[in-house]
This record gives structure tokens, sequence and C-alpha cells, in this order.
């Protein structure tokens, strides 16, 4: 089913992804849910894409669960587009952590610009980037206390590799809202920066210039690094560089380095299975 609640256009190898609710400033519901899911799905089989910039549309990057959702939930109503939360039904996930956890996994960068209101499962979904650049004066909060619940799209999973064990504990009890200096004191931030759709594509532009087998390998370690024991870790790092050094792509990039010209690469061959992206979609 065709929407707009998410829109995507791919330019140079960067995918622009927009979340596009902005009368409701980008909160979730069952349709955007299913939306950011099926978005996932297609950026992970387009070989093309080398980073992706996530952002909201409006006055908001998303202001979480959509609180006549959370109404009707607390009148008994089915839970978002699934009925059984306690189901994984996306690997090691469910629906609500799914649309989150799928940034994680992605194969290549993903950066996050954010502005206006980040609060709850929009804070979560943030949180799921690689990179979080944040515009001053945005309002952010670990909001689920506020609503009688606690954070349950990957954000506990994803907060304690970020910042220290009480400060999460402190934002996820309070659910107060802190500010976007606040967070990167906390480690959750990575900059704060005026405009910071800016700031991720050159940040995208940047990434997508590198040899893209070797971005996915860096992304495939980083994530491996925080689950894994030294042992396993280093046995990875070897692996990976194995298979790089000497490649194609890595030859260019030494030729390129060496002639002082940027480089040309090849990415990944596609999986037959593949759908790739339309140019200037709308998913």
């Amino acid at each position: 089913m065709d929407d707009n609640r998410v829109t995507v256009t791919v330019e140079e190898g960067i995918a622009d992804v927009r979340l596009n609710r902005p009368e409701k400033m980008n909160a979730l519901d069952p349709l955007m849910f299913r939306t950011i899911a099926r978005v996932g799905d297609r950026l992970n089989r387009d070989t093309t894409v080398r980073a992706i910039v996530l952002s909201g549309e409006g006055r908001a990057f998303c202001a979480g669960l959509d609180v006549e959702r959370l109404d009707a939930i607390s009148r008994g109503e089915s839970l978002l587009p699934f009925a059984d939360l306690t189901q994984a039904t996306h690997g090691i996930a469910n629906w609500a952590q799914h649309i989150v956890w799928l940034w994680r996994q992605l194969p290549v960068p993903v950066i996050a610009a954010v502005h206006g209101l980040a609060l709850g499962g929009g804070f979560q979904l943030a949180l799921g980037a690689d990179i979080r650049y944040v515009a001053p004066g945005t309002k952010l909060a670990v909001l689920e206390s506020k609503w009688g619940l606690v954070p349950d799209m990957s954000g506990t999973q994803l907060m304690r590799h970020l910042a220290p064990e009480d400060v999460v504990r402190e934002l996820t009890y309070t659910g107060r809202i802190f500010s976007p200096e606040e967070a990167q004191s906390y480690r959750l931030v990575t900059r704060v920066v005026e405009c910071p759709h800016v700031a991720a594509m050159e940040t995208a532009r940047a990434i997508a210039a590198r040899n893209p087998f070797a971005i996915r390998a860096a992304k495939r370690l980083l994530n491996e690094a925080v689950a894994c024991d030294a042992g396993t870790g280093l046995a990875s790092e070897r692996r990976e560089q194995h298979a790089l050094i000497g490649s194609p792509n890595h030859v260019e990039a030494v030729a390129a380095n060496l002639a002082n010209r940027p480089a040309t690469f090849a990415d990944p061959e596609p999986e037959l299975s593949a759908v790739p992206l339309r140019r200037e979609a709308t998913a």
C-alpha cells in the first residue's frame, strides 16, 4: 500500500529519509510503523545506498507514539500493527522494537537529524541511528514513564552503550524533558548544530566518498563490538581486514589518495532478490 508517511530520495549514494506526518509532529501510528518497516527493508536491499540521513518534516523529528493511540490502548484496543508484544516477529525484535533496531542493523551508517521534539518512541528512533545531530532548543525525553509504561522500542539496549547507567536510569524513571546540550554531555547526542539536516548531509557525503565495502565492514565491527568479548571482536577485525586488503576498492582508494583525486568505487553486487529504491521514491 502506497502512502506518504515516509519519503525517500536517493542521490549520489545518499538516502534522504524523512518522516512525513508534520500535522501530527510525525507521531507514530500503525501506518507510520508499517511504512518505516517497509522503508527499512527497501534500504537494506539497495546496495547503491552508502549512507542514510533520517529526519522529520515540519516542526519536529518525532513526538513519539500518537496520543490517540495511547488513549485507545488504555481502553483495550489493539496496540499498533501487532497484537502480541511478546512475540519476536523480526529476528530478535518485535514490531515496535524493529522500527528502531532496523536502523542499527542496516548495512550502512545512519545519521539522524533531529529538531523540535524527539520524545518517547521518537527519541528511541533517533537512538537507532549511528550518529545524532540535534538542533538547539530541541526537547528530548525518555517519556514512557509519564504514560505508565517503559521504553520498549530498543531504547534500553541502545542507551546503555551510550550514557552512564545512572543517567539512563534517571531519565527513564522520571521521564523529564532534557536539552540537546544535556544530551551531549550524557553522550546521547553526537553534536548540537544549528542546522542538523545540513550537517547530516555533509557527513553522509563524506561517508559516501569512502570505500563502501570498508564502511559496511566498519559498521559490522562496531555493531558487534558492543555485544561480544574481545577475542571474538579481534577475530572479526582480522577477517574483515583480510577481505579488504588488495580488493579492487582498496587498490582504488590507495591510487586516488596518491594521485590526490576523488576515488571511483564499485558498490556491492545486489542480491538476486533485491528490490532497488526508485530514485525519486515516495515510500
